[in-house]
């Protein structure tokens, strides 16, 4: 009955052919390239004024990056922390949106290139962001995801969910430890939220959720190269977050620098940890647009800017936030965070307008309002001037925060209450995964013969590793040495329980292996042996436990 009402026309589309003129109307167009923090806060400052600005992002949503993290451990939903870029600027009608990827920046023909065309501008304000960076090693990011996207939180998501869930149905205590090991690579704001979020999860939301598994005995460990976490903090405040994690069942191993990751296994030096989920907070670099600049680059790929925010030799273009390598009055560079890019948008949408007016552009002076980290329900760290807070007035600060500063009212009020709901329950309503996996197959004798349709629970609970499997689960396992050949460890405990049969040895994995020997000598668990290949037999067998349990030996 409304097919023949009028539509409103359109203004014509920016141009995307290869001889686009920036300003077909007249007006001078600004081209921001992302839209972030620092992208969203400059096309705002444009707003009303002469001016015709295209804001071009590959997705259709500002995302909050500072929760992304409960996305990952189940607090939040996607929804409640990304909210459509459109809507942030539909009163802005010198303001167009583009769902685009830019792929490269022409600075000599002034275009932006687009994967079906191009866009030209009069003035580019980059502001792409960052993704996670692996010092040179991509092969790491399959073994382990970062945090910089909504994709990256649900894949974090599924497999912390789906490690649970797996440890519920698996027999082998010492492979129920490595998927209920946990390690988070870098101890900066992310990493620590990241441990204390599973540490709650595991020590507070799933306790008394499954029945084959204790969800408290998961191991938490957060690995980071320098002397401390949260570098740049007080370090009373350090030591709070430190006791904070410690209280969640967090391991917090300075001085450890990560030297190889595999699948299931993570190495710092001589030591590796076997871990089936590691997550990455290492490290950021900025995305592969600004490589396309022919201008030389800084640290992680960051595009070196003048105190205005241009590029030498480029007035009509800037970079901010994670893309722009600016320096401090410390020498240092500015951190990576949400302020810094929305106050250089503001600068960069100031500038803009000045060099319009013929008016000399202003250097950008960081204001810094503070930091803050929360390690949990009512546990975290502030950093205000003159204040250092720690404990529950830092996270009541640090709540207020985050809720006046996310997009949306909707969102405010979802978050608010799904905040005040998990305070009381201890709950997290977030839990979904994904996908479902292949079924682990349950070993013969452990519930009877297996049909195909049986149901894949085990009859009763298997017990929490206690004893020598705890112990020997708690150690690091050492890899081969440099020529490669396995490396063996006795288990004096283990061969105890074998009642002299034999040596129970493990392998460079610490997987428990068997040395079957003539003599028996008593040995120290850490002495390395070498049997012959003929000597190694799995030692994981079940003997009687309590009750109608089934128990391990290793």
């Amino acid at each position: 009955m409304n097919a023949h009402l009028p539509h409103p026309v359109p203004e014509p589309l920016p141009s995307l052919s290869t001889d686009a003129t920036a300003s077909p109307d007249g007006r001078h167009h600004v081209v921001i390239v992302g839209g972030g923090f620092g992208g969203v806060r400059a096309a705002r400052a444009l707003a009303g004024k002469p001016v015709r600005v295209t804001l071009i992002d590959k997705r259709n949503i500002h995302l909050f990056q500072p929760l992304l993290y409960q996305v990952a451990t189940a607090s939040l939903s996607p929804a409640e922390i990304a909210f459509p870029i459109r809507s942030m600027v539909a009163r802005q009608p010198n303001v167009r949106v583009l769902l685009a990827e830019a792929t490269g920046i022409d600075l000599d023909r002034h275009v932006v290139a687009l994967e079906d065309g191009e866009i030209a501008y009069d003035s580019l304000i980059l502001a792409a962001g960052a993704r996670s960076g692996y010092f040179g090693r991509s092969d790491w990011e399959a073994v382990a995801p970062g945090l910089k996207t909504l994709e990256d939180a649900e894949v974090i998501r599924d497999r912390v969910l789906r490690a649970f869930e797996m440890a519920e149905r698996e027999p082998d205590p010492v492979r129920r430890r490595e998927l209920l090991t946990f390690v988070i690579i870098g101890g900066g704001p992310t990493g620590v939220e990241m441990a204390g979020a599973i540490g709650e999860l595991a020590h507070q939301t799933l306790l008394k959720e499954y029945r084959s598994i204790d969800p408290a005995g998961a191991r938490i460990v957060l690995v980071d190269s320098g002397a401390q976490i949260l570098k740049g903090y007080p370090d009373r405040l350090v030591r709070a977050a430190t006791e904070a994690l410690k209280r969640l069942g967090v391991e917090v191993l300075p001085h450890s620098r990560v030297t190889a990751l595999e699948p299931g296994a993570v190495t710092l030096g001589d030591v590796c940890i076997r871990a089936e989920n590691v997550i990455w907070a290492a490290g950021v670099e900025a995305v592969p647009i600004t490589r396309t600049l022919g201008v030389p680059l800084s640290f992680g790929g960051r595009v070196p800017v003048n105190p205005d925010l241009t590029l030498e030799g480029h007035p009509d273009v800037m970079a901010i936030g994670d893309v722009a390598a600016f320096i401090g009055p410390d020498g240092q560079p500015l951190p990576g965070v949400a302020q810094v890019a929305m106050q250089q948008g503001e600068l960069a949408a100031k500038n803009i307008l000045r060099q319009m007016r013929g008016e000399p552009t202003l250097a950008f002076h960081y204001r810094d309002k503070g930091m803050l980290a929360t390690i949990g329900r009512n546990r975290a760290i502030a950093d205000i001037g003159p204040l250092h807070l720690s404990g529950f007035p830092a996270w009541a600060i640090w709540a207020l925060v985050h809720i006046a500063t996310l997009i949306g009212r909707r969102n405010r009020l979802t978050v608010m209450l799904q905040w005040m709901w998990s305070y009381v329950t201890r709950g997290r309503g977030a839990r979904i995964i994904r996908e479902a996996r292949t079924p682990v197959p349950l070993q013969e004798g452990l519930r009877g013969p297996q049909r195909d349709g049986d149901p894949v629970a085990y009859r009763s609970p298997l017990p929490r590793a206690k004893g020598p499997v705890a112990s020997a689960a708690r150690q690091e396992c050492r890899l081969p040495g440099p020529d490669q050949s396995p490396a063996f460890t006795v288990d004096d405990e283990a061969t105890r329980s074998t009642g002299g049969a034999g040596r129970v040895c493990r392998d460079g994995r610490g997987r428990p292996a068997a040395c079957q020997v003539s003599t028996r000598r008593t040995a120290n668990a850490a002495t390395p042996i070498t049997p012959s290949a003929e000597s190694i037999v799995p030692v994981l067998q079940p003997r009687s436990g309590r009750g109608s349990s089934t128990a391990y030996d290793v």
